[in-house]
């Protein structure tokens, strides 16, 4: 096994590098899979069982007592005291992890097993405890559930036309796992005491069908993202049967499938059925010259396991041109350059994973402390530059409302002390095309308020009113605007 070397070793022997006194220090780490038998309810699964994609769905802890049914005495109370208050108060996203993402925290183990637990990254987003949240500034007052306005650019239900020649399939609301910060917080998973998500009102078929009529009608689009929540909850048939119907579509150039569980249950693209229908998709997309790729969410270098290594590796074998990362930036996951270097080594050498894009966390509600300011992300970008090969070298960006990706030093102006910045875009969305100002026009994205020097703090003070009060009245609006949908859709 190749000795790894973490960051802190790389800054107290900088002699260890080759090159001496680097910023950050290089050395290929081999893959580790966690021992999923230390964790007490699980002492006597099998490696058969866990390699098993059914065994691992039917094992996802949904709650906390089943979280406490598999840590057993690991974990003290005030954890599970922590997380029960999350889940009552502040949690958008409904509990679900599945075993192999459940692992990969504290992988290996600790004398303080509560205190590594919650300071580890993985649980930091995956499992978020109420002492997470900031009590300051939980919500920015800007906070919308649906941040990036995809409803509104909805073309068919399901389908948004943001970018000219690109699309976003949201074919299914459902995730083998739940992100606490997930950007579709409104509509994917199960409604929380929070959030009571928004339901598609078309069957499942009928959505798809108008999908693939409204590209068929719209030959400037070459490129579509089939995402959703994430297509390994799709049952393979109905998956493929769409997947082969889009390769139909002459325009279509480019297919990207999102899969978290790439990741979170690498078991399923393992699965003889899937790898044999991907293997026949992929065939399929080679003879019309269309570029089929999948892309995965990795945010911490321990979630890449010998596992998901494989699931990838098989992933390529069955020809999909690439396997890309897109991670997201967030507080006390991989805010650092040493962190996000150590997770983009960890794909590109352990898993051909390319690392691709690592998106600013978006305004969600109760989303503050995850989200990092814009001067931080640029000096972030900086610092992992020279590092990775130019092909591999994520772009950090700004999912800006209403605009969409920008590279987080393609800015206009930026109020540093108010933590405003504005931008500017070069297309239409699919809303604006009769807006003549819409290439003019600035738009803004706003910066955690915490990270702001104290005189911009005072000034959301003053301006930003009873913040808290407003983020629960949104939270209480949106269930009204869900339990009002249930009715038109009962109607």
């Amino acid at each position: 096994m190749t000795d790894l070397i973490t960051p802190e070793l790389a800054r107290s022997e900088p002699g260890r590098n080759n090159l001496g006194g680097q910023p950050y220090a290089y050395r290929r780490a081999e893959l580790v899979e966690p021992d999923w038998t230390r964790l007490p309810g699980w002492k006597d699964v099998t490696a058969e069982e866990w390699r098993s994609v059914q065994w691992q769905r039917s094992h996802c802890v949904k709650n906390v007592k089943q979280l406490r049914d598999v840590m057993g005495d690991l974990l003290e109370d005030r954890l599970y005291d922590d997380l029960t208050r999350d889940q009552a108060e502040r949690a958008t996203m409904s509990m679900l992890l599945p075993p192999q993402m459940l692992n990969t925290i504290v992988p290996n183990g600790a004398a303080d097993y509560t205190e590594a637990f919650y300071a580890d990254p993985v649980r930091r987003y995956m499992l978020p405890v109420f002492s997470d949240r900031r009590t300051d500034w939980p919500s920015h007052p800007h906070a919308t559930r649906d941040s990036l306005h995809e409803h509104e650019m909805w073309a068919t239900e399901g389908l948004t036309h943001r970018y000219p020649t690109k699309v976003l399939a949201e074919v299914l609301p459902t995730c083998p796992q739940y992100c606490g910060h997930c950007t579709r917080m409104d509509l994917v998973g199960n409604s929380t005491p929070v959030i009571d998500k928004l339901k598609f009102v078309a069957k499942p078929q009928t959505r798809l069908d108008d999908m693939l009529d409204y590209l068929r009608r719209t030959p400037g689009v070459r490129d579509v993202v089939v995402s959703g929540g994430d297509v390994a909850n799709m049952p393979w048939p109905r998956l493929e049967a769409f997947l082969t119907s889009l390769l139909e579509i002459e325009n279509i150039r480019d297919i990207r499938l999102a899969t978290k569980a790439l990741m979170g249950m690498p078991q399923h693209w393992l699965s003889s059925d899937v790898l044999a229908g991907v293997e026949r998709v992929a065939s399929v997309a080679r003879s019309r010259g269309v570029m089929l790729a999948m892309h995965t969410h990795v945010n911490a270098a321990q979630s890449v396991t010998p596992l998901v290594a494989e699931a990838s590796k098989a992933m390529l074998e069955a020809g999909l041109r690439d396997v890309r990362n897109q991670g997201v930036l967030m507080r006390g996951v991989n805010d650092s350059i040493p962190q996000l270097l150590d997770l983009c080594f960890a794909l590109l050498d352990g898993a051909n994973i390319t690392p691709y894009y690592f998106y600013m966390c978006d305004m969600i509600p109760f989303s503050e402390h995850w989200r990092v300011s814009v001067r931080d992300a640029q000096h972030l970008q900086h610092g992992i530059l020279g590092y990775l090969p130019g092909f591999a070298t994520p772009r950090i960006v700004c999912d800006v409302p209403y605009v969409g990706k920008r590279w987080v030093h393609q800015l206009s102006e930026y109020d540093e002390v108010r933590g405003i910045s504005y931008w500017k875009k070069n297309y239409r969305t699919g809303i604006e095309q009769q807006d003549p100002e819409a290439l003019n026009r600035t738009y803004e994205y706003y910066d955690p308020i915490d990270t702001l020097p104290r005189e911009g703090q005072d000034w959301w003070t003053q301006h930003a009113g009873n913040h808290l009060a407003e983020a629960e009245a949104r939270a209480a609006a949106s269930r009204t605007a869900a339990e009002a949908q249930k009715l038109l859709d009962i109607n």
